[in-house]
C-alpha cells in the first residue's frame, strides 16, 4: 500500500505498490468515461485492499449502506479518498542500488585525480600560456570557426521542459513517451551564416550517461528544418535549404541523411557506446545573410517509435563552408565557445570585457593538445562510467508519471466525493480521509496514524497513514489483519482456512471453526513482530499437518467434511505448483529471480513468471483451475475433468520433462530395477515398494520391447522416458498426502 513512501529507495517496497494497480485498466475510453473509470479505479483499490487485509467486503457499501455488515456508505468513500491521487506509473529503478552504488564509489575514486589534473592545468599553465599567445599577432584565418548563439526560446510540442544552460545547450526534463519535437530559436550577430551544427551533448539524466531520454540513453533525430530572420527587419524572413548533412559519428541503421530523407521511420543517431559529444552538421546551399545578424528557428523532429529524444542539444553556427570531405570535428568535452570570442579576436586586450576575454581564454584552452589529452582521457574514463541495472516496472504511487489513458481527460481527480447511489453525477460533498468506524476506537482522529511528508516528498502520505492504522492492533485494524493473515496461512496447509472464506470475515461468511485457535495465532504473529516465518513453521511442524490422511468409517460418520480436522485431507497442487514441480523433478526449472513475465507456455521459470494475457491465457493453467485474474480470489476451486489426464499422457511439455528426467537417471541407473528406485525417489519422495519395482521392471521391459520390434532406435531410452512420464501422471505426484 505504501512501500513507497515507507522505503522510497527499495525496489522490492516500490513493486510491491504494484498491487494497488493490478485490477482493471481500460485504456481506450471516451472523454465522457474518464471521471466514471476513475472511481472504478479508486473502488478496485479500496475494495481489494478491505478483501486482501481485513476480509471484509467493502466494496459492497459504495452505492449504499453495506446490508450485512456494520460498514456505512459514508466509510467506504472516506477510505477510497485515501487513494485520491494514487496512480499507476512505469518507473525506472535501481534494482541492485546497493551493490552499484559501492561501484560508483570506486569509480569516482578513480574519477576525481583526473578532474583534479585538468583544474590544476587551467589554473597554473593556461593563464600563462594565454598572456603569450595574446601578444602573439594574428590573421583573421585562424579566427574560431564554430560559435554558439543566444538561445531566445525553447519548446516542446509535449509537456516537457527545455530549460537553457549556460554553454548554450538545452536541458530537457520529464520527458515523455511518444513522437516528440523541439522548436529551438538562436541569434547571433554574426552575418553570414554558411554551416549549422547540431550537437548531442552527453548529460547525466540520460539514461547510462548517453545522449538521448531512450531506454538505453539513446536518441533518433528524424528531421531537422530551418527558418531565418534579420534582426534588423523581421519581416525579412527565408527557408533555408542544405546539401545532405554528415556527422562526427553515426549508427549504421541511423545515418546522418536520415534526419533529412523526409522519412520519419529514419533518422540519425549516435551509440552511447562512442566516446565523447557527437554532431550533426548541415551545409547550407545558399549562405543566410542579413546584415546586423540573424535570428534562426531551428526544428527538431524526434517521430522514431517511441520519440527518443536528445536530452541536451546545442545549435552552432559558423560562416565557413566544411572543408573537402573532410568529417566535422567536436571536441570531447566543452563544446564550442560562446559568440562573444569571436568579436573580442580582433581586439587589443586592454578594450575587451572582461567576458570577452574569458571568452577568448575558453576558446584558446579549446586549441592545446596537451589539454585536449587531459580531456580525452576523462572522458574515456566517463564511458566506463558503472551503470545501473534499471529495471522498468508498474507502480503505484503519487507525483509521477501516470499510464495514460487514451482520452483527452485527467489523470485523476483533486479530491474525492461522496457519491449517491455511486453516481458520479451526484456529488454529495467532499470525502475526507477516515477509516472504518467498527474497527477503530476514535474514527474522527487520525493524529495516531498521520505522519507528515518530508520536505519536497510528491506523496500525500495518506497511503501510508492507512498502513499505520490497518497495522495498529491497539487503536486500529491491526487484530483483523492478523487474523486475516493466519487464516490465509492456515488454508495453504490445510486446504481450508478456520474460517472459510478467507476473503470475508463479516455475517456473509461462516463463523470459525475454531475461534480460540485463529486468536492464538493472531497473538503469535504479532508476538514475533508480522514475521510469517515462524508461523509456517508453527504450522508445518504441528501434530494436526503431520497426522495421517488415513480414512476412518467411525469418525467419518460423524464428520464427514472433515470440519475438526481428525485426518489430513488430500489434496491436489495448484496448477503453478503441478507445472513447477514437473520442471523441477526434471531438472529444468530455471531458478533465476525477478525479471519480466512472459507469455511463452514453454519458458521454464517458475509458473509466477507467467504474463496475464486474457486473451491469450495458458491452457495448463486453465486445466487446473488458475483463477481469474481481474478479482480478489479467496480460495481455489478444485476440479477434476478428462483433459488434465490427456495433458499428462499427451502433452508435449510433459513429454519434454519426462525426456529430461529420463536423462537423469539413466547414467546413474545400471539396471532397471535401479532405474526405478532412482525414479520414484527423485519423483514421489520415497523409495518404491517391491511390488511397485517389479511392475515398473516389467513396463520398462514391454516398453522396450515393443520399441525394438518397432525398428525405433534406443529402444529402452525411450522406455525410460515412458516410465518417467507415467511418475509424473500419477496422482500421488500431484497431490499432497
Amino acid at each position: 500500500m505504501a512501500g513507497d513512501e515507507f522505503e522510497p529507495l527499495n525496489p522490492l517496497a516500490l513493486k510491491a505498490t504494484g498491487f494497488l494497480g493490478a485490477g482493471v485498466f481500460p485504456t481506450q475510453i471516451t472523454k465522457n468515461e474518464v471521471e466514471r473509470t476513475r472511481y472504478d479505479a479508486l473502488d478496485d483499490m479500496a475494495a481489494t485492499t478491505g478483501t486482501a487485509f481485513l476480509g471484509l467486503t467493502v466494496g459492497c457499501a459504495r452505492c449504499h449502506d453495506h446490508k450485512f455488515d456494520p460498514i456505512p456508505q459514508a466509510d467506504y468513500y472516506r477510505l477510497v479518498s485515501t487513494f485520491t491521487t494514487t496512480v499507476r506509473s512505469n518507473v525506472d529503478v535501481v534494482v541492485d542500488r546497493e551493490a552499484w552504488e559501492m561501484r560508483l564509489a570506486e569509480w569516482n575514486a578513480a574519477h576525481q585525480p583526473l578532474v583534479q589534473q585538468l583544474q590544476r592545468f587551467d589554473q597554473t599553465e593556461l593563464p600563462t600560456r594565454f598572456v603569450e599567445w595574446d601578444k602573439q599577432p594574428r590573421d583573421l584565418a585562424s579566427r574560431p570557426k564554430w560559435i554558439t548563439p543566444t538561445v531566445t526560446s525553447a519548446q516542446t510540442k509535449t509537456s516537457s521542459q527545455l530549460t537553457p544552460q549556460s554553454d548554450g545547450s538545452v536541458l530537457l526534463s520529464d520527458a515523455t513517451d511518444g513522437p516528440e519535437t523541439f522548436t529551438l530559436v538562436v541569434q547571433t550577430r554574426l552575418p553570414k551564416i554558411q554551416t549549422v551544427r547540431i550537437e548531442a551533448l552527453r548529460d547525466e539524466s540520460a539514461r547510462y550517461f548517453g545522449f538521448g531520454a531512450g531506454k538505453d540513453g539513446d536518441f533518433v533525430l528524424s528531421d531537422v528544418t530551418l527558418k531565418a530572420a534579420s534582426l534588423a527587419d523581421s519581416k525579412q524572413t527565408r527557408d533555408v535549404k542544405w546539401g545532405e548533412p554528415r556527422a562526427t559519428a553515426a549508427e549504421e541503421k541511423f545515418p546522418a541523411k536520415g534526419a533529412s530523407d523526409g522519412d520519419k521511420k529514419t533518422g540519425w543517431s549516435v551509440s552511447r557506446s562512442q566516446t565523447g559529444n557527437h554532431a550533426l552538421v548541415i551545409e547550407l546551399v545558399e549562405p543566410i545573410e542579413f546584415e546586423g545578424g540573424c535570428q534562426l528557428t531551428c526544428t527538431l523532429g524526434f517521430q522514431h517509435a517511441n520519440g527518443h529524444p536528445l536530452v541536451r542539444p546545442r545549435i552552432s553556427v559558423s560562416d565557413q563552408p566544411l572543408p573537402g570531405e573532410q568529417e566535422p570535428t567536436l571536441p570531447l568535452l566543452g563544446g564550442t565557445i560562446i559568440e562573444v570570442a569571436a568579436v573580442a579576436w580582433g581586439l587589443p586586450a586592454e578594450e575587451r570585457t572582461a567576458e570577452q576575454t574569458a571568452a577568448l581564454q575558453g576558446w584558446f584552452a579549446g586549441q592545446l593538445a596537451e589539454r585536449n589529452e587531459l580531456l580525452a582521457e576523462i572522458d574515456r574514463h566517463l564511458a566506463a562510467r558503472p551503470e545501473s541495472n534499471l529495471v522498468t516496472m508498474m507502480i503505484c504511487s503519487e507525483g509521477v508519471k501516470p499510464i495514460r489513458h487514451h482520452t483527452q481527460g485527467a489523470d485523476f481527480f483533486e479530491q474525492t466525493f461522496f457519491l449517491k447511489r455511486g453516481d458520479c453525477d451526484q456529488k454529495e460533498g467532499v470525502a475526507q480521509q477516515r477509516f472504518l468506524q467498527v474497527l477503530t476506537e476514535n474514527p474522527d482522529d487520525l493524529s495516531r496514524w498521520r505522519e507528515s511528508p518530508p520536505k519536497d516528498c510528491k506523496t500525500s502520505y495518506r497511503r501510508r497513514t492507512l498502513a499505520n492504522w490497518i497495522t495498529d492492533t491497539e487503536d486500529g485494524a491491526g487484530q483483523l489483519l492478523a487474523r486475516v493473515i493466519v487464516n490465509r496461512l492456515w488454508q495453504q496447509y490445510f486446504g481450508r482456512g478456520i474460517v472459510a472464506t478467507p476473503n470475508d470475515f463479516g455475517r456473509q461468511g461462516p463463523p470459525p471453526t475454531h475461534p480460540e485457535l485463529l486468536d492464538w495465532l493472531a497473538a503469535e504473529l504479532i508476538r514475533h513482530d508480522w514475521h510469517l516465518k515462524p508461523i509456517h513453521k508453527l504450522l508445518a511442524t504441528s501434530s494436526v499437518y503431520r497426522q495421517s490422511s488415513r480414512w476412518n468409517d467411525a469418525w467419518g460418520a460423524i464428520d464427514p467434511e472433515n470440519r475438526w480436522l481428525w485426518r489430513w485431507e488430500p489434496r491436489r497442487l495448484t496448477a503453478e505448483g503441478i507445472r513447477d514441480s514437473i520442471l523441477a523433478v526434471s531438472g529444468r526449472l530455471d531458478r533465476t529471480f525477478y525479471g519480466p513475465g512472459t507469455l511463452d507456455p514453454d519458458h521454464t521459470r517458475r509458473s509466477i513468471y507467467f504474463m496475464i494475457k486474457r486473451s491469450q491465457l495458458v491452457p495448463m493453467m486453465q486445466l487446473f483451475d488458475q483463477p481469474e485474474p481481474l478479482v480478489s480470489v479467496g480460495r481455489r476451486p478444485s476440479t477434476t475433468i478428462a483433459p488434465q489426464a490427456l495433458l499428462f499422457m499427451n502433452g508435449q511439455q510433459v513429454r519434454v520433462s519426462a525426456e529430461a528426467f529420463a536423462n537423469q537417471l539413466q547414467p546413474a541407473s545400471v539396471s532397471e530395477s535401479a532405474l526405478v528406485q532412482a525414479g520414484y525417489l527423485q519423483a514421489l519422495g520415497r523409495p518404491p515398494t517391491p511390488a511397485e519395482v517389479d511392475l515398473g521392471v516389467e513396463f520398462l521391459s514391454a516398453q522396450a520391447e515393443s520399441y525394438r520390434s518397432r525398428g525405433i532406435d534406443h529402444p529402452q531410452q525411450q522406455a525410460a522416458i515412458d516410465f518417467c512420464q507415467a511418475l509424473l501422471g500419477l496422482n500421488e505426484f500431484v497431490y499432497l498426502r
